[in-house]
């Protein structure tokens, strides 16, 4: 592996198979709200709520069309970044509760300034294989992984 103090960046692009997972996600949820025997507008309601959420999902988690949708990170000698069209490269703190597996990269971080956790999911269809791997060990190895940015 290259060196800690050396940087590390990567850009991702949309994840077929994590799309997929949804749309199966989704499709179970709208079965089983059109099964359960409640009244028909407590149905109507729950078929909102999930239409809704694809609509805010599909473009900031799974298609990344929206500009604010994360699809970068990067390393310095100090802190971590991610990117977003709208905001350029912004500092993070990456959390301990991340998860860098052989599949998937499950990336939770807060802003500086902010109590609100977000994630941002990466498989490894979304990236090289080679930039996969790499993400997985710069999130396992690197020294001061947890930091909050200067």
């Amino acid at each position: 592996m290259s060196s800690p103090s050396e940087g590390f960046t990567c850009r991702w692009q949309r994840s077929w198979r994590l799309l997929a997972a949804y749309l199966l996600a989704q499709c179970l949820a709208l079965f089983a709200l059109l099964m359960l025997a409640v009244p028909v507008w407590l149905s109507l309601i729950g078929i909102g709520v999930c239409l809704a959420h694809a609509l805010w999902a599909l473009p900031r988690h799974l298609l990344l069309t929206s500009p604010h949708a994360v699809s970068g990170l990067r390393r310095d000698a100090s802190t971590w970044y991610l990117w977003t069209r709208a905001n350029g490269w912004q500092a993070v703190q990456l959390l301990p509760d991340s998860m860098a597996l052989p599949g998937w990269v499950l990336l939770r971080y807060k802003r500086p300034g902010e109590r609100r956790v977000r994630s941002a999911c990466i498989l490894a269809d979304a990236l090289e294989p080679v930039q996969h791997r790499r993400l997985r060990l710069r999130l396992k190895f690197s020294r001061r992984r947890w930091a909050a940015p200067e």
